[in-house]
């Protein structure tokens, strides 16, 4: 795990994309600035505290799937956000404890967390690793430490590849996936003005001159074009998070504005 430096300090300030994500969900690993700009986001958007809860539940039944279900052993978690219940690790090694599982973020909050909260059971591996998601190849360098790239990978980037420009996105999902063998696995939720009226445009534009991370929303034709290639989408899609395989109290959920989506490398 890589030390933090002076250029990893955490910047109360400044709004952070993670801290505000974290207060949306409930937790306390945030600051006056990210609660202000929270609050705000959710006047104009009364939605989005929802999404993040819908995001949560979405990546439960994602890793659910993909450890039960495709029987994944192995999982990337790009962007990994700050630690809270229900994490990756948590969920595939209570289905798989042998599962082994690198996350990856270069916010230096998660770093201080990742020690304390990313355990693992004995039969497996948890690790963290420092490193920015837009360096594909650092990504795929810190994770073959723990991973074997000649076995299928589960990689998921969840309400992260919205904060990418197009061709960031690009390169960091193909060169992943490209080092990946046929029958890994890419789960993404990502924001969109699906499912939303116009006062999100507002709140995007708000949310851009808050913050140093702007906001792409994209539509489906966006998202298939830029992660999907080699690729086959399973069902039911690219479908609001909230809806996907939902189950339970999750059935008949509003639908939020950020798609979830699971698809197998051919």
């Amino acid at each position: 795990m890589a030390a933090v430096t002076d250029n990893d300090r955490v910047d109360p300030t400044v709004p952070h994309n993670a801290r505000v994500w974290n207060y949306w969900l409930g937790g306390k690993d945030n600051y006056a600035v990210d609660r202000e700009l929270g609050d705000r986001m959710a006047e104009m958007v009364p939605v989005f505290p929802q999404m993040a809860r819908a995001s949560r539940a979405f990546l439960r039944r994602a890793v659910t799937y993909l450890a039960a279900e495709a029987g994944i052993r192995q999982f990337l978690d790009v962007g990994t956000g700050l630690p809270s219940s229900g994490n990756t690790h948590e969920v595939a090694q209570d289905i798989a404890p042998d599962a082994r599982i690198v996350y990856v973020d270069n916010d230096p909050l998660v770093l201080a967390h990742a020690r304390a909260l990313l355990t693992s059971t004995p039969e497996g591996v948890t690790q963290y690793a420092h490193v920015d998601a837009r360096d594909p190849e650092k990504v795929l360098e810190a994770a073959a430490q723990t991973l074997d790239f000649g076995r299928p990978v589960a990689v998921t980037m969840l309400s992260v590849l919205h904060f990418f420009s197009d061709e960031e996105v690009r390169r960091t999902v193909g060169t992943i996936m490209d080092a990946l063998p046929s029958g890994s696995y890419l789960a993404v939720a990502h924001g969109t003005y699906e499912y939303s009226d116009n006062t999100s445009t507002a709140a995007l534009e708000h949310w851009n001159a808050s913050t140093t991370t702007p906001g792409y929303p994209r539509d489906r034709a966006a998202v298939t074009a830029l992660m999907l290639d080699g690729l086959d989408l399973l069902d039911p899609g690219i479908v609001s998070c909230a809806r996907w395989r939902a189950e339970g109290v999750w059935k008949d959920a509003p639908e939020v504005p950020q798609y979830g989506l699971v698809a197998r490398k051919l």
